[in-house]
């Protein structure tokens, strides 16, 4: 499978004027296949709908360590310092390592990855992120085998994330997967979007993106990644049980105790855009359902 260089991906200027072309000759973009973009990783995308705006991705965002508001984390994140940032992976593994992040981006370059992110508030986007699978990074901690779940740390720095000054969520923010999750080739570590460096309000300089499960559960600003023998507790599972459970996989089948998850709001198609049926998965369904094979979705949300 081949892999782009970040000078090699399609940038925003020639993504927008795709979009003009093909509305121009009287084609919807949902009736071109994504797999006919150039430099489009077809192996690890979604082939459906059309992109996000780069302002709507930048601009629309739940960062609670920025502030609860939609336009919070793009407002309070602009001075946010990333350099130098530390990654350590440690716990059920024979070589725990501690990696910055230049060094993390130069071990494993980044392709393009047109994936659905689905809020559990009810909306989506569909974003060009730039990243690589977490497998890759997890083989250098060599696992083992009494290692069943990943868990995820996010930074801790009140000075300079306002959010968290306030009691919204137990900080630091920690989320995590199945071990079989974390190894899916789709679990992404993500570097970037619209082939640009990863935004302070979307996860800069690393951010975890999980495109089957609601979008609480894929970490932002990561420093910690460690193997663990028990299920950890999410911050949202701390925060709210009834309502947040562990794997909540993206299944219009169960609905949110204070609201259905049937339909999604598409962000950037207007008011008035009707709302579109949600996906089990997500849409991922083929690629990870298996992971779930005797599991009943409605009990294990």
């Amino acid at each position: 499978m081949k892999k782009y260089k970040h000078s090699e991906i399609t940038p925003e200027l020639t993504y927008n004027k795709r979009r003009k072309f093909i509305k121009s000759i009287g084609l919807g973009v949902g009736s071109i296949s994504l797999s006919s973009i150039p430099f489009l990783n077809t192996a690890y995308s979604q082939n459906k709908t059309e992109l996000t705006s780069y302002e709507d991705i930048t601009s629309y965002n739940n960062y609670y360590e920025f502030g609860t508001g939609k336009k919070d984390p793009f407002k309070n994140s602009q001075e946010f310092k990333t350099k130098p940032w530390i990654v350590t992976i440690e716990g059920e593994v024979d070589n725990p390592i501690t990696l910055s992040a230049e060094e993390i981006i130069s071990l494993f370059p980044s392709e393009e990855r047109i994936y659905k992110l689905r809020c559990v508030e009810g909306w989506s986007m569909v974003i060009p992120w730039m990243g690589f699978s977490l497998s890759k990074l997890l083989s250098k901690v060599s696992i083992k085998n009494t290692a069943k779940f990943v868990e995820f740390e996010s930074v801790y720095d009140p000075d300079q994330m306002k959010g968290q000054r306030y009691p919204v969520l137990n900080w630091p923010y920690r989320e995590g997967l199945r071990i079989d999750e974390a190894m899916h080739p789709i679990t992404t570590v993500v570097t970037g979007l619209y082939g640009k460096a990863l935004p302070n309000q979307n996860g800069a300089p690393l951010r975890i993106f999980v495109p089957w499960k609601y979008g609480f559960k894929s970490a932002k600003t990561i420093v910690k990644i460690k193997l663990v023998k028990k299920m950890p507790t999410s911050s949202w599972m701390r925060s709210s049980p009834r309502e947040y459970g562990f794997y909540s996989n993206v299944n219009p089948n169960v609905s949110h105790p204070r609201w259905s998850q049937a339909t999604e709001r598409v962000i950037g198609e207007g008011i008035l855009a009707p709302r579109i049926e949600t996906e089990m998965f997500n849409g991922y369904g083929d690629e990870v359902a298996n992971l779930y094979s005797g599991m009943n979705l409605k009990i294990n949300f």
